[in-house]
């Protein structure tokens, strides 16, 4: 299996910038078995049946992206310089991995000021990755971050504008609720209070689970035997009581739909052993075509890039010769990719 499988030509003006508004209004693409139809988010209840169950992920992005200056004293006075600082993961010790540019400006001890409230210590440099100690905790910490933060947008968004105070809204969740993530759960964004009203009154029921999405879901696989990459971790739970309500539906005969590649990663980690169960802990699981699913009946997705573990696992789900056909209809239906893209409804 070569990574070269899994490559295609994208036009550049299909990758959008901005969510469809209202979210709802999404295209979205169906592919059930061979057949191909082209309808919207809001027509979802249509194409699922009572007892089906959607499995979201309620993870919380952070404002994770911080502008700010290195300051070190010298006898002329204190020196600063711009400094840009994307936080990955909190760490046991109390510090933030994060990615600082430039990072090779930034002296170990030096204090980094991103607001009147925040800063923060460059502790460690380990693999092209930055600890940073910062000088507020718990609450304190998430209210500064909030107001010096701003959403860590994609790469491919980011290099085009920069993020804004409307981001904060549009690139998070309506059922967004534990902090953590650095990059949102994209199919989910396409969810409105109107359509979740319309789904209930289907019959469709929902399952939380919580996966923080880290940065390490925009790497690149840089290996041509794709069997060889090795999978950013990021951390997960599926409680008791919706591993109990994944299993019910499964006994009923309902479908166990997961809303986005993170839930599905996330409830597939939990049932490795056949049959899902509670679960707790880093997840690093990759999943590309051969791979057996426990759990998973359909999948709701955005469009993923070419060459990514994103686009091998609904390979996997559906057959990569499939998905092929379906990335070639929506290309030439001018769907729109990536993050604020439209979505798609995988149905095997």
């Amino acid at each position: 299996m070569k990574l070269s499988d899994f490559d295609f030509n994208l036009p550049e003006d299909l990758i959008a910038t901005r969510p469809a508004s209202p979210r709802s209004a999404a295209r979205l693409l169906v592919a059930h078995g061979d057949a191909i139809a082209d309808r919207h988010v809001f027509d979802l209840p249509e194409w699922l049946q009572p007892g089906d169950r959607l499995v979201l992920n309620d993870t919380r992005v952070i404002p994770a992206r911080l502008s700010g200056r290195r300051h070190r004293d010298s006898a002329q006075g204190a020196v600063s310089a711009a400094i840009e600082a994307t936080l990955l993961d909190p760490q046991a010790d109390g510090t933030w991995s994060a990615l600082i540019k430039p990072l090779k400006k930034v002296k170990l001890g030096e204090e980094i000021v991103f607001s009147d409230h925040l800063s923060a210590t460059l502790e460690q440099i380990n693999d092209g990755q930055a600890y940073l100690r910062f000088n507020l905790t718990g609450d304190d910490f998430d209210a500064a971050l909030e107001q010096a933060g701003a959403m860590p947008l994609p790469p491919y968004i980011a290099a085009k504008r920069p993020a804004d105070e409307k981001d904060k809204t549009d690139y998070q969740t309506i059922w967004a609720r534990n902090s953590g993530a650095v990059a949102a759960p994209t199919a989910s964004l396409h969810f409105d209070d109107s359509l979740m009203g319309a789904l209930a009154e289907r019959g469709v029921t929902f399952s939380h689970v919580t996966l923080h999405v880290g940065a390490g879901t925009f790497l690149p696989v840089k290996v041509e035997d794709v069997t060889t990459h090795k999978m950013h971790a990021e951390w997960g739970r599926v409680s008791a009581a919706a591993a109990e309500e994944i299993r019910a539906t499964k006994a009923a005969g309902g479908r166990v739909i997961p809303v986005g590649t993170t839930a599905l990663r996330l409830i597939e980690s939990a049932a490795r052993g056949g049959v899902i169960e509670d679960w707790e802990g880093e997840t690093d699981i990759f999943i590309y075509p051969g791979f057996k699913f426990a759990v998973t009946d359909a999948l709701m997705t955005n469009f993923h890039l070419p060459k990514s573990t994103l686009l091998m696992l609904v390979s996997a789900l559906m057959g990569q010769e499939r998905m092929q056909s379906v990335y070639a209809h929506a290309i030439n239906q001018n769907y729109r990719f990536f993050s604020y893209g439209d979505a798609s409804l995988l149905i095997p």
